[in-house]
């Protein structure tokens, strides 16, 4: 875990530093329904550059929260999934996006899932 402070106020503040910003919390959720690859990744997050996605799976991965699974064989490929310690976090990832879901129904806002 690279915590930057040794001195917080409020448990919420390591958390988020560990966690990240916007796209962290969202790579996480989509990592919380099973493990995928890059590709299928990038697919569920088109609002996301490449290098966006590329820089948090490294923070998340060197955080601890997920786990990268480099499979060989004629197609490598490697696949992200969460870590024990990410998997800690699916019960917070379920309430907000639970809330996420009640707050577009209304506000009228629509969710497309890709």
């Amino acid at each position: 875990m690279n915590v930057r402070r040794t001195r917080y106020h409020c448990p919420v503040e390591l958390a988020v530093e560990v966690i990240g910003g916007k796209w962290a919390v969202v790579v996480l959720a989509h990592l919380k329904e099973g493990g995928l690859r890059y590709g299928e990744l990038r697919r569920r997050m088109p609002g996301v550059s490449e290098k966006m996605l590329t820089t948090r799976l490294r923070e998340l991965e060197a955080a601890g929260l997920v786990e990268r699974i480099a499979e060989t064989g004629k197609v490598p490929a490697v696949t992200y999934r969460l870590a024990p310690e990410g998997r800690e976090l699916a019960p917070a990832l379920q309430i907000l996006y639970d809330w996420g879901q009640r707050r577009a129904e209304r506000e009228g806002v629509r969710i497309e899932p890709v």
